[in-house]
């Protein structure tokens, strides 16, 4: 295909993907009042057990500008299957029938490993919101700034659906033939620390319990793409070996 053909697919490509966001963002914007009420269930938790808590705009249009915010996240989250899509369909007129087949499951593992992520991370911040908030003293108030607060709930779920992609990138940088499952392997003692590590500065809690679970989570999705690698590695062999006229 000539560059002028390949840069008109990329802009009708990108439009696409944008109109999706946008058709994300409109649905964020009507999912606002019942995900907010979501993320501020904690602090009526403790209004309700004789606490203090609450969130403030601090100017006259905060909120206005904090809708946005959080519809915009809203609708690159919603929209991620479709503008993810458009890259693909961009991608795939140069890749093989395998190939695509490979792209559409690293898509959708990509999809389910990031909302996994999440999902713990939505399970873990209420926990962590009453945690963090019992060590003010009796006679203070928990007065957040609404933007900040709502920036700690959207920035742990990213970092957590973040985290879960790595097993993903491991198992790709397999397929493409940069790394074995034994380099993996090898590295396991370093994994293991930058898994604890990671999950002492990522883990919203600061009970030892919960950074341990977060540990052992990326620990155990670490060893999981270790398996995966291995048995890549494995049918790669045995193909050389049948090309060559051998036994593995």
């Amino acid at each position: 295909m000539p560059l002028a053909d390949h840069l008109r697919e990329l802009r009708r490509r990108l439009v696409w993907a944008v109109l999706g966001i946008v058709v994300g963002a409109v649905a964020g914007w009507l999912l606002y009042e019942p995900v907010l009420s979501a993320m501020m269930a904690p602090l009526m938790e403790i209004s309700e057990e004789g606490g203090q808590a609450a969130l403030n705009f601090g100017t006259v249009g905060s909120a206005f500008d904090l809708k946005i915010q959080v519809s915009l996240f809203l609708g690159l989250f919603i929209s991620s299957p479709w503008w993810i899509t458009q890259v693909w369909l961009f991608i795939t007129p140069g890749l093989t029938r395998k190939e695509r087949l490979y792209s559409v499951s690293f898509i959708l593992a990509g999809a389910v490993l990031f909302v996994a992520g999440g999902a713990l991370a939505w399970l873990v911040l209420p926990r962590a919101v009453e945690v963090l908030t019992s060590f003010t003293p009796g006679a203070a108030v928990n007065l957040m700034d609404a933007r900040t607060y709502l920036s700690f709930f959207m920035r742990v779920i990213v970092t957590f659906g973040v985290a879960f992609l790595v097993p993903l990138v491991m198992v790709g940088v397999n397929f493409l033939g940069l790394a074995s499952a034994r380099t993996y392997l090898r590295a396991w003692r370093w994994a293991v620390l930058a898994g604890f590590v990671f999950a002492a500065f990522a883990n919203p809690l600061p009970d030892a319990w919960s950074m341990i679970a977060m540990a052992l989570a990326i620990c155990t999705l670490y060893f999981v793409a270790v398996g995966v690698c291995f048995l890549r590695d494995r049918h790669v062999a045995r193909r050389r070996a049948s090309a060559a006229g051998t036994t593995p």
